[in-house]
């Protein structure tokens, strides 16, 4: 056997550009094939159909298309489809019990905490998740001083100031803040979000 029938005998690697992805998304399971370079946010909104998340500067750096992936807030234009393999994805779809509005949700729209909306879902979506945050403990640098004792034990009652910092990666170009701030601290005051 000569030099080149040895390399054309040889199996040449496989390598693929797509890979298959299994992940519950609102509560659904989805086994889905994409390209591995897909982001999170293109697989909701191209594969999935789900267009709530919106696309806004693809850099991570305004939160319109912010969701949470295991309970944690991601940036979902800069989130590899491929890396949330195996996890729960918490979209604006799936926020909401069915037709019932969600209190957040609801609190956004009794304060007007938008204007032109297209900010509003990775609000709502950020703002869900940071609730969270804060009733399981998680600091913030706008209220911890090491010294209080409501703070340490996740008791505290979000502050103005503990919003806005909590909130930060979230753009609104409407400036819509102050309601954004006040819908959040209703939600935050009238239950779990």
């Amino acid at each position: 056997m000569n030099n080149s029938e040895i390399c054309s005998a040889e199996t040449e690697p496989s390598v693929t550009n797509r890979c298959d992805l299994r992940l519950r998304i609102n509560g659904t399971t989805h086994s889905v094939t994409v390209d591995v370079r897909s982001s999170l946010l293109d697989l909701l909104r191209e594969h999935l159909h789900l267009t709530g998340t919106k696309k806004g500067c693809d850099h991570g750096l305004c939160g319109a298309c912010t969701v949470s992936v295991d309970g944690e807030r991601v940036v979902s234009c800069l989130t590899l489809a491929a890396s949330v393999d195996g996890s729960d994805v918490l979209t604006i779809e799936g926020i909401a019990d069915g037709d019932d509005l969600h209190p957040l949700q609801q609190a956004f729209l009794d304060c007007d905490g938008f204007q032109c909306g297209y900010c509003t879902p990775g609000q709502i979506s950020s703002a869900h998740a940071m609730l969270a945050e804060h009733r399981r403990g998680d600091l913030s640098m706008a209220t911890f001083d090491g010294t209080r004792n409501d703070v340490l034990t996740g008791c505290s009652r979000l502050t103005k100031a503990e919003i806005r910092e909590r909130m930060a990666g979230n753009i609104c170009r409407c400036g819509a803040y102050a309601n954004i701030v006040e819908a959040i601290e209703r939600a935050a005051q009238g239950g779990p979000a």
